[in-house]
């Protein structure tokens, strides 16, 4: 006769273990101490099995019955309930261990080796503010592209384009980390495109003069009457490197005897070390800093704190008060640089590299930086020439 609620619900220990069967092999084995356990008697492949189906009353008997019929089911499909539910406790633990954060962090480990230790912090910060919570707990071999989308906008509402973009991108980089340690079989990062899922934002173009104003603003920088903005607006100019590289420059970045520059790694956008051919002007213009300047580590130092770089605003400040407020600034030397150098004929990769645009892996990094020096030294002899005539009023047409 099956089990009722009732029954099971005033089963009462005896001095021995009490069977008390459902049917069909189902039974509540009630222990002596009280407690009860609901069993499923099975055989298959000739041998008879127990299989536990849990603890009443956390396990209901209507939902014992459920589980029972569960494993009658796949008995009749050839398969072991028992052994298919120990593979499914494996195959979850293995699900657990394999996490997205898990092999995230795994990744990290690897990826942050020889790359700048800031960088590497921040990105571990992201993914654990950002990523973690999102699809951290989920099996990376299971997440899926609509997850990765959700994570993506959720970080992109908060006004953080740019992080949901990085992000994505360093999901990407931890799918194939999983590929090729056999933890999943594809990256669904690759079906997703930032501009399919995210709003544009408008490319801001630094203000900047057109070509033909250039001989006069060289003019104006000539005879502007302070001395470190004139120093370093020239030397923008000559080098066309970023505001920030130029004001944070040190002495020991510089041998002037052979006419070079070496920008370390960690004060480049790219995280790369660049290298900067200087031209003779540049380098009379810094040998002439050198005796306002050089009694420091800087070239440009703050007017209050000299231990710190002068502000990116001394540059900004100059320029307004020659009138070019909104029109130019001191990135825009580079572009202006790369328009005429590329009209001019010289050699993209050259004026990409002196630019420090080149894609850089870490591999390459470590010989890009030092590629075509010869010929890039030429290129900024030339265009401080260039500079010198036009600022004279010679227009001797610039050529490769």
């Amino acid at each position: 006769m099956p089990l009722t609620d009732t029954a099971v619900r005033n089963a009462k220990p005896g001095a021995k273990p009490v069977k008390l069967p459902d049917g069909r092999g189902l039974y509540l084995l009630v222990q002596p101490a009280g407690g009860k356990l609901w069993r499923l008697k099975y055989r298959t492949l000739g041998k008879e099995k127990l299989m536990a189906l849990g603890k009443y009353p956390d396990v209901s008997l209507k939902a014992a019955r459920e589980a029972a019929d569960a494993a009658r089911r796949l008995l009749a499909s050839g398969a072991d309930p028992m052994a298919e539910r120990k593979a499914d406790k494996i195959a979850r633990q293995t699900a657990a261990e394999n996490s997205f954060s898990n092999v995230a962090r795994l990744w990290h480990e690897g990826w942050k080796q020889g790359r700048n230790e800031r960088h590497a912090v921040i990105v571990l910060h992201r993914l654990e503010v950002d990523i973690f919570p999102a699809i951290g707990h989920r099996p990376v071999s299971e997440l899926e592209a609509p997850e990765l989308v959700a994570m993506t906008k959720a970080t992109a509402a908060r006004g953080a384009l740019d992080v949901a973009r990085r992000n994505l991108q360093v999901c990407g980089q931890v799918f194939r980390y999983a590929i090729a340690h056999g933890l999943a079989s594809r990256n669904p990062a690759t079906d997703i495109k930032p501009a399919d899922i995210l709003p544009t934002r408008r490319q801001v173009n630094y203000a900047r003069l057109d070509a033909k104003e250039l001989p006069e603003l060289l003019r104006k920088i000539e005879v502007y009457p302070g001395v470190i903005g004139r120093t370093a607006m020239k030397l923008l100019a000559l080098t066309f490197v970023r505001t920030g590289e130029l004001i944070g420059a040190r002495w020991a970045e510089f041998d002037l005897e052979n006419a070079r520059w070496d920008i370390p790694a960690e004060r480049m956008k790219m995280k790369t070390p660049h290298i900067v051919p200087l031209s003779v002007q540049a380098v009379d213009l810094l040998r002439a800093l050198h005796t306002l300047t050089g009694h420091g580590p800087l070239l440009f130092p703050g007017e209050r704190d000299h231990g710190k770089p002068m502000s990116n605003g001394t540059v900004l400040a100059a320029l307004r008060r020659m009138g070019y407020a909104g029109r130019m600034t001191g990135h825009g030397f580079r572009g202006i640089a790369s328009t005429i150098l590329h009209e001019r004929g010289f050699e993209h990769a050259h004026i990409e590299l002196q630019l420090a645009h080149a894609e850089r892996n870490a591999v390459s990094a470590a010989y890009n930086h030092a590629l075509y020096l010869e010929p890039r030294a030429r290129m900024m002899q030339a265009w401080a020439d260039h500079l010198e005539r036009l600022r004279a009023g010679n227009v001797i047409t610039l050529r490769a």
